[in-house]
This record gives C-alpha cells, structure tokens and sequence, in this order.
C-alpha cells in the first residue's frame, strides 16, 4: 500500500507563465509547470527519451519540449506528442495553497 503525500516545491510566483522549474525530492526530480493559462502541473523531471531534464525545456501553452532533441510532451496527461519521444511522462497532482505549489507523490 502506498501513502500519498504533499509536498512543497515551491512559491507559485517562482514559475513565470509559460515556463517551467526543476524540483528535486529525495532521490527523485520533477518539473514543476505554469501554462500560458496559468494552470500549474507536475510530471517527472526527466525526458522519457534520452534522461534530459525538462527544466530546461520550452513550454509553449500546455506543451513541454525537451531541450535535447526537440520531443515534445502534453503536460497535463504526460502524452508524447512529437518524436523521437514515445513514451509519455509520469504527471503527478498539484495544488496551490497560501501562495505554494504542492506537489502530490506516493
């Protein structure tokens, strides 16, 4: 049986609209995004095609596109959208609380 938790990542100020953050947990990394809507999302941290983190990728309305060989992912489901991706992202719950991102992982 796995407990779910929130945790923090960080401020919802610190991720520009349409852009994108590294957070790193334990043994484990995520990207945090804010959408051209403002809508915030989690998924893994990591390029499901070559491990590139994703923190440095270009988020374009609710697309990720991954900084090495220009894949793209669908945000909100982890969808691969364009390759070489193929395999699609974990995406985890968020939710803002007094001015956070809270990220929920098991």
């Amino acid at each position: 049986m796995s407990i779910e938790q929130w945790i923090e990542a960080c401020a919802a100020e610190d991720i520009d609209v349409e852009d994108v953050i590294r957070f790193d947990y334990e043994d484990r990394t995520f990207a945090i995004y804010r959408t051209a809507n403002s809508i915030y999302y989690a998924s893994d941290g990591y390029c499901t095609h070559e491990r590139v983190h994703l923190a440095t990728g270009l988020v374009m309305d609710d697309v990720i596109e991954c900084p090495k060989h220009n894949g793209r992912f669908d945000i909100p489901t982890g969808a691969a959208k364009r390759r070489p991706v193929c395999i699609a992202l974990k995406t985890y719950p968020i939710k803002i609380e007094e001015g956070k991102v809270l990220i929920q992982i098991d």
